[in-house]
């Protein structure tokens, strides 16, 4: 089947399936375990580029740092013996063919950017554990039906922008958009090798690929408190984020009376109390966040006029996020006509609630218990690139321990005996997919 969404034309598969090896995964008996001091060394590589100061990593999307850390990671993707490429919205594909004509394949990967001050394992931990089951396959001369996909997608951190034009629900709007580099991601995606006038090339359509696996820590405390090894995803949230615009009047700090005062500042904290308040006070899981505040003119002597800020809601259900909201804005307009302001809210980005195939979960599990780890299910409570990939395919997530629940900061930490495990319960459960 022709897949050209995928970059791989069928003469280009064809020659790599017939220098693929011979050797299959039924000639083997014990579980294969993937190359544990070898990952680790190519993690603790990776980790120097872009590494703070103060330990962590400043690694964003579409800086220089991220150009050098996506042309270490095409490097180790060539040495596993895969075809790489990078397609028009800047994800980088490796291709391993399979031992089946036209089978669909399978896909597994992750992202390698950074938010401006995290950690060493959010995102690198799936990329460079996908790399590690391809190469560990190629170690063993073992081929498997699918084909193989190793995929690191573009610019994770700023909104999914890769995965979410890979599933055809990036808007083209976004393109203006400001990245953590400080230019368009316009901009950035030229800058990573990727055409902006050519994205539909990049979409993919149900039924392009097999399945897609996605390997990450955890970013919570549950697995750590609970003793477990796996974590096992049920669904992965969906998130809506908003700018919040609070006009009101500037005005002199020194000779306005306080009952004269249209104090956009004021109205502003009132909002985000208010948000706390509303979220925290309808039962579920559902979570509320404003992140980012700005005030101006931003003197000590000047009531503030202008105020903007951003409002974020997440939860597995999306109707959920929608009663939350329409409760926040009721609330919003009650405090501006109390103080005398106007306030806006406009949505920019959505990114739906996606949950995750049973029977992949099963296969997680399975792979688990064959190594002796124990598992458990588990929702995300953060957004990850599986989210926009779950429409297209059947998908699956696999967690490990975050140390004390810590992630985008310098003091992410994952321990190397869960990495290890995590990884190989990814190979393992690659090789129970080939049977999809």
């Amino acid at each position: 089947m022709d897949r050209p969404a995928l970059n791989f034309c069928p003469a280009a598969v064809l020659s790599l399936m017939l220098l693929s090896p011979v050797a299959t995964v039924s000639d083997t008996q014990d579980p294969i375990r993937i190359n544990g001091q070898r990952l680790m060394a190519n993690l603790e590589s990776l980790s120097r580029i872009g590494r703070l100061p103060q330990g962590g990593n400043g690694r964003v999307a579409f800086s220089e740092a991220d150009r050098e850390a996506r042309q270490y990671v095409m490097g180790l993707m060539r040495s596993a013996g895969l075809d790489v490429s990078i397609d028009a919205a800047g994800n980088i594909l490796g291709l391993r063919a399979g031992s089946v004509p036209d089978l669909p394949p399978l896909m597994l990967g992750s992202h390698t950017d950074s938010v401006p001050e995290g950690g060493h394992y959010d995102g690198p931990l799936g990329s460079l554990g996908a790399i590690e089951v391809v190469q560990s396959l190629a170690d063993r001369s073992i081929s498997i039906r699918h084909p193989i996909i190793v995929v690191i997608f573009q610019n994770e951190e700023g909104g999914k922008t890769g995965s979410r034009i890979m599933s055809g629900v990036f808007e083209s709007r976004e393109l203006d958009l400001v990245s953590h580099s400080g230019g368009t991601i316009r901009e950035g995606i030229v800058f990573s090798g990727g055409d902006p006038d050519n994205l539909d090339s990049a979409r993919l359509e149900p039924g392009d690929i097999g399945a897609f696996l996605e390997l990450h820590i955890e970013q919570g405390a549950v697995l750590e408190k609970a003793g477990t090894t796996i974590g096992v995803a049920t669904g992965i949230v969906g998130i809506r984020r908003w700018t919040v615009t609070v006009e009101g009047m500037a005005n002199h700090a020194g000779t306005t009376q306080m009952n004269d005062r249209r104090d956009a500042l004021l109205a502003a904290a009132r909002f985000i109390q208010t948000v706390n308040q509303v979220v925290t006070g309808m039962e579920g899981d559902q979570v509320g966040t404003v992140g980012m505040i700005q005030a101006s003119p931003g003197a000590p002597n000047v009531i503030p006029g202008l105020v903007t800020m951003s409002l974020e809601l997440r939860d597995l259900d999306m109707e959920k996020i929608e009663r939350v909201f329409q409760t926040i804005q009721s609330r919003a307009q009650d405090i501006a006509a109390e103080n005398g302001t106007r306030i806006e809210l406009d949505e920019f980005y959505l990114s739906r609630g996606a949950p995750i195939d049973n029977r992949v979960m099963q296969l997680i599990e399975e792979s688990a218990t064959a190594l002796g780890l124990s598992s458990r299910r588990m929702p995300s409570g953060a957004g990850h690139d599986a989210q926009s990939i779950a429409p297209l395919a059947p998908t699956g997530m696999i967690f490990i321990p975050s140390i004390g629940g810590v992630s985008h900061s310098p003091e992410e930490y994952s321990r190397q005996e869960d990495i290890i495990a995590g990884v190989n319960v990814l190979l393992g459960t690659i090789i129970k997919l080939d049977t999809f």
